[in-house]
């Protein structure tokens, strides 16, 4: 196939895919398979779609124009092919482990499921390759609407409220906020197009820039900057395949992903360099940063305190890109990536915990390592990565955005990295200690389980593996973001 050819059929795999999903509903083994297949073709051709690109002349597939110079288009960047692989190759690993998962939980509505799942990741492929910020917003606002469901799989009423506050915030953002922006862009310069540099003129105000700037950080709800974050630990009410889709894989991705190709793509590191707006952003972040660490700290909840390093993990990809120099958006692209890892790493550990335990909170863990030494033991990779130590993936990014903190001056940021790797420390190393090193609570028996079911500890080990491989070897995407700055 071709580069034009890639880019058609990558958004349409996983639609036909969803297609099969529902035609096969009632044969679950045939499903589950459709599903799989589906994921390891993605993962091909967006893999042969990186081994053809050409970034000095890459192809343009115009879908739609529905105004004059406005069009649906999609083209490769550096950026969105890193987020595409990234994507696509975490698809059928999650999928394995919704398997085993949803049937040892026994969890109803399981077509519903993987069908949703499904279109949210052809969604993800749209903002991945979109050429310009009005089919970012379109395929933006659709993986929106299809993570609804899995939001609210339960069905119950805890289940719905939070499905309330999931639209509620995301769509509000997103319309209120990054529409606007949108439309003031076009009003500007005439183009939503990504180019390198940056759309506007060296004529345009900075004060009607930085306004613009916050329209759009604000607007992107899904990278849950304080004070629109409330939506990410609300949605712990789904089961965790979801938890790991929305922290990993797609949602919170592709809010990260928006700022960072926004600030690269729209403004231009330079502009976002001379705007004033942007130091208040970074110290947001950085706020955001501390204090969803310190939030995390306190909670007894496996997957809430997950939930809450996320918000402050994210900050990290947002704090760099407002810093204003390539090494904090190198740093910025890379824990894209790193954290993925990372982090589905140790939502699955959450849930194979609580299929095969029963057990949702910290405090009931002691001892549970020498029952599961293979997730306790994938869940200590996660959170030393996530702490951002060697030799695991965090350590790389998380180094580039200290370096970049270092070099832009922005003592704020170096503080908030110091700071929240302290903290990530202290709420994560105590769970591998209790798991490994505590006698278990009669309390809190045990019973005479063993490890989760074959389907959960094979894809954990398959991620964890990832979060050590990628720190010896981090050619492809450290590559990819600095092309993304320098091509």
């Amino acid at each position: 196939m071709n580069e034009l050819q890639l880019l058609t059929w990558i958004p349409l795999v996983p639609l036909l895919a969803t297609v099969g999903i529902v035609a096969t509903g009632k044969s679950p083994n045939i499903r589950e398979s459709v599903t799989i297949i589906a994921g390891l073709v993605l993962f091909w051709m967006v893999a042969s779609l990186s081994t053809i690109v050409s970034w000095d002349s890459s192809t343009t597939l115009v879908l739609a124009e529905p105004l004059p110079g406005l069009t649906l288009a999609f083209n490769l960047e550096p950026l969105g092919l890193l987020f595409a692989l990234v994507a696509s190759f975490l698809w059928p690993v999650t999928t394995v482990y919704s398997i085993g998962y949803m049937r040892s939980h026994q969890e109803k509505n399981q077509t519903r499921f993987y069908a949703a799942f499904s279109v949210s990741i052809a969604a993800v492929m749209g903002i991945a390759l979109s050429a310009n910020m009005l089919t970012l917003f379109i395929f933006y606002e659709i993986l929106t609407l299809s993570t609804y469901p899995l939001v609210t799989h339960a069905g119950n009423d805890k289940a719905r409220k939070a499905g309330r506050i999931y639209l509620g915030l995301l769509m509000g953002t997103s319309i209120g906020f990054l529409l606007l922006a949108m439309i003031w862009t076009w009003h500007l310069t005439g183009t939503l197009t990504f180019t390198k540099g940056g759309v506007f003129d060296d004529n345009a105000s900075p004060v009607i820039l930085g306004v613009l700037l916050m329209l759009y950080v604000f607007g992107t709800g899904k990278a849950a900057l304080m004070p629109f974050h409330r939506w990410l630990p609300a949605a712990m009410v789904a089961p965790t395949p979801v938890s790991a889709l929305l922290h990993a894989v797609a949602v919170v991705k592709a809010g990260v992903f928006t700022v960072l190709k926004v600030s690269v793509y729209i403004f231009g590191i330079d502009t976002i360099a001379a705007l004033a707006v942007s130091d208040w952003l970074v110290m947001i972040a950085a706020l955001t940063i501390v204090i969803a660490s310190a939030i995390a700290l306190q909670k007894d909840n496996f997957k809430a305190r997950l939930a809450y390093s996320t918000v402050s993990q994210l900050s990290y990809i947002t704090m760099g890109a407002m810093l204003g120099i390539a090494a904090g958006a190198i740093g910025s692209g890379l824990h894209i990536a790193m954290h993925a890892f990372g982090k589905i790493t140790l939502f699955f550990c959450a849930g194979a915990v609580f299929v095969t335990a029963h057990k949702s909170k910290i405090s009931e863990l002691n001892g549970i390592g020498r029952r599961m030494p293979w997730t306790m033991g994938a869940f200590a990779v996660g959170a030393v990565s996530m702490i951002g130590a060697p030799p695991f993936a965090g350590f790389i990014s998380k180094w580039y955005l200290l370096g970049g903190a270092f070099q832009s001056e922005h003592w704020v940021a170096v503080g908030a990295l110091v700071i929240s790797t302290l903290l990530n420390a202290a709420y994560f190393m105590p769970i591998v200690y209790v798991a490994f090193f505590k006698q278990e609570d009669p309390q809190h028996s045990h019973g005479q389980h063993g490890e989760a079911p074959l389907p959960i500890v094979l894809a954990l080990l398959i991620t964890a593996s990832a979060t050590w491989l990628i720190f010896f070897f981090p050619g492809v995407p450290l590559a990819l973001v600095e092309q993304m700055v320098n091509g």
